[in-house]
């Protein structure tokens, strides 16, 4: 066992909270000292099984820790009855039982925490010309005789000439393995699914007229998942899972690391995400009463790494220059070679990446969103763990990808947590008193109406969301609590005793709970720092394609993405997220990546058209732009150093820019002063 201290690291995914407990502390506790969200209700005592967790195996660069099963405690006697009794999923620990013994990464799968991630995926409306990949053909095919010793397949693929102009057709092995029966089983009349006009697929006996088809978005944290009729084009069901992955790291590029340091570490990343997405596919076709053999096509859309490890390839050469693809054209493969679970020969299409770090999730968006059939200058953001933006018209497209991280997403940020019941989201602050009201996820009220003290005892008010830690930040500068420099304002401190001093910066107090249980909602300086350095990153990507493009203004913007479909695009624009617009045309493209797979399953012609714009797609890498590092800077203030915003000045006013302080340190500290200290 490695170590000899008497207090050993643990980090929770995805909270990613993270704490020292004296060795043997079960996990349990840690978890609830640390306000990680695990179920229990039984008291610790190994029944229910709620509280399981899967314990990290390997080097995790991001935490700075090595990670082993033989870091906790070895199995119990609780925990070999209750594996004997009703079983746990391989690799998995009763939390309760299972005890800290070195530092470790411990994962709660989303069926252990109380308060469910809300994966905020669904499908929009579109309008969407119906051509998919799959049809099907009803025919009747001559029985054989001894005259005409011509064999099966050669009948049928003459009934579908005859009958549906269908020609130089060929046949999968399998549909020719079950072909005399279906044809004998059904008075030779037969329903035939043909792909792409090329490739018998599927046969059935008899008149079949349902074909059914998946369009799935693989995001770096969540995966979601649009089950459509083929024929109608209409949307069944939606649904969506985190993405298994989180615990290999919550960002891409510790992702990347871990593989690096971890051999074998790609295999795994593989295994996990398509055992995610089977698993997804069964409980989306189970809430229609379907089976997932039932689907017959699929379209995957995924950023770079995403992209790479769905079809098993090592996506380690994306972690640094020249961030090389291993190929950015789409592909069209069986479904059994993705190892995912669909009907016997279905095929699934992945969709191109553009460049390195701009991936088939930003192909499914301009697909979506059009900007390439726009005369206005159109940016298009999709807001993530890593922002993918475009921005252009008819004449030029240009992308890039701005490594925001997980801040957006209330990763570290003190009070942050993922969207789930009980998460602030929506958060107004009185410019006179200070005093805040808010709403949390799962609640109809604010928290300043009657009705919210008894929807808030049922489910607690446990942290604050992406959105909402953006809503905190827009007012507290609109009220003056955050200086346009990014300080919290200590003067205020004299004005509401929700400002206060905490070690050498100053905080505001956003929510004192009346349940001692419940956490406290305080926004630090260090949080409103690392939303700073998510928005600058964000900003700077979109002035350097605007500098490339030559423009100084855009005409539309179109938020895409889970946070962008819930961002309030005024609140965006008070950071400084993105450029100044007319309010009117910067609206929410909800999950554009999403919306563009289910294109591209729906429209076999849209693949043709993806593969030829990416094409056309100038790549701008933002980690080779001397001037990146100078747009990243003046966006740090709040809105901008030095960009005007006269769109937004119309609807709220605007503190004047000043001069940025310091970044601080890890403690809060200006790093000057800590250098001179220490010297």
């Amino acid at each position: 066992m490695p170590g000899n201290r008497d207090d050993a690291l643990v980090v929770f995914t995805p909270s990613g909270k993270r704490g020292r407990f004296p060795v043997g502390t079960p996990l349990l506790k840690c978890a609830r000292n640390l306000g990680v969200d695990i179920d229990s209700v039984c008291g610790g005592r190994g029944l229910c099984g709620r509280c399981q967790v899967t314990i990290g195996e390997g080097e995790f660069a991001k935490h700075a820790l090595e990670s082993r099963k033989d870091h906790v405690s070895d199995w119990s006697a609780v925990e070999t009855r209750y594996q004997a009794k009703k079983g746990m999923k391989q690799g998995r620990r009763l939390s309760c039982q299972a005890r800290l013994m070195a530092d470790a990464v411990i994962d709660v799968p989303a069926e252990s925490q109380v308060h469910k991630q809300v994966v905020r995926k669904r499908a929009e409306v579109r309008n969407i010309e119906l051509d998919p990949a799959i049809r099907l053909h009803y025919v009747e095919v001559q029985q054989p005789d001894m005259h005409n010793p011509t064999g099966d397949l050669e009948r049928l693929l003459k009934a579908l000439e005859t009958q549906w102009g269908l020609s130089d057709l060929t046949a999968d092995l399998r549909v020719l393995q079950g072909l005399q029966q279906a044809l004998r089983a059904s008075d030779w009349k037969v329903t035939a699914a043909v792909h792409r006009g090329q490739v018998l697929t599927t046969i059935w006996p008899g008149f079949r007229d349902k074909a059914y088809g998946l369009a799935i978005d693989i995001g770096s944290t969540t995966i979601a998942a649009h089950l459509c009729d083929l024929a109608t084009g209409e949307v069944l069901a939606s649904n969506g899972i985190m993405n298994p992955q989180i615990r290999f790291g919550e960002d891409l590029m510790s992702r990347v690391s871990y593989i690096m340091m971890n051999p074998g570490g790609d295999g795994e990343m593989t295994q996990a995400v398509r055992e995610g997405i089977n698993r997804l596919v069964q409980e989306i076709c189970s809430e229609v009463g379907l089976t997932p053999q039932d689907v017959l096509n699929a379209t995957f859309v995924g950023n770079p790494i995403m992209h790479h490890l769905l079809l098993g390839i090592d996506p380690t050469e994306l972690g640094g220059a020249p961030f090389a693809l291993t190929f950015n054209s789409g592909i069209t493969l069986w479904a059994e070679q993705l190892g995912i679970d669909l009907a016997p020969d279905a095929r699934v299409y992945v969709l191109p990446c553009i460049a390195g770090h701009v991936g088939a999730d930003t192909a499914g968006v301009i697909l979506s969103e059009q900007p390439h059939l726009r005369d206005e200058t159109t940016l298009v953001v999709d807001v993530g763990t890593n922002a993918e933006i475009v921005l252009g018209n008819r004449q030029r497209l240009l992308a890039c990808s701005s490594p925001t991280g997980p801040a957006f997403e209330g990763a570290q940020i003190s009070g942050g947590q993922r969207a789930a019941p009980g998460a602030i989201e929506r958060v107004r602050i009185d410019p006179e008193t200070l005093a805040p009201r808010f709403k949390v996820i799962g609640c109809d009220h604010w928290s300043n109406e009657p009705g919210f003290t008894e929807e808030v005892r049922k489910i607690g008010v446990t942290g604050i969301c992406g959105s909402g830690i953006i809503e905190a930040l827009a007012e507290m500068y609109l009220a003056g609590i955050i200086l346009p420099d990014g300080t919290v304002n200590g003067r205020k401190a004299a004005v509401s005793t929700r400002v206060f001093m905490e070690g050498r910066t100053f905080s505001y107090l956003l929510h004192e709970p009346a349940n001692p249980e419940e956490p406290r909602i305080v926004i630090t300086q260090n949080d409103i720092r690392a939303i700073q350095l998510a928005k600058a990153a964000l900003f700077a990507g979109i002035r350097l394609l605007m500098e490339r493009l030559g423009v100084e203004r855009v005409d539309r913007i179109q938020l895409a993405g889970a946070f962008g479909s819930h961002i309030d695009v005024k609140y965006a624009m008070i950071l400084g997220m993105i450029p100044d617009c007319d309010l009117d045309k910067v609206s929410s493209a909800g999950n554009a990546a999403g919306t563009g797979a289910r294109i591209a399953l729906l429209n076999q012609k849209a693949r043709d058209e993806i593969e030829r714009v990416v094409k056309q797609v100038e790549k701008v890498e933002t980690a080779v732009e001397p001037s990146f590092q100078a747009h990243f800077v003046e966006a740090m203030a709040i809105p901008h150093k030095s960009l005007g915003y006269p769109c937004l000045s119309q609807v709220v006013d605007l503190p004047a820019p000043q001069t940025l302080a310091p970044l601080p340190s890890s403690d809060g500290e200006p790093p000057r002063r800590r250098r001179r200290r220490a010297s």
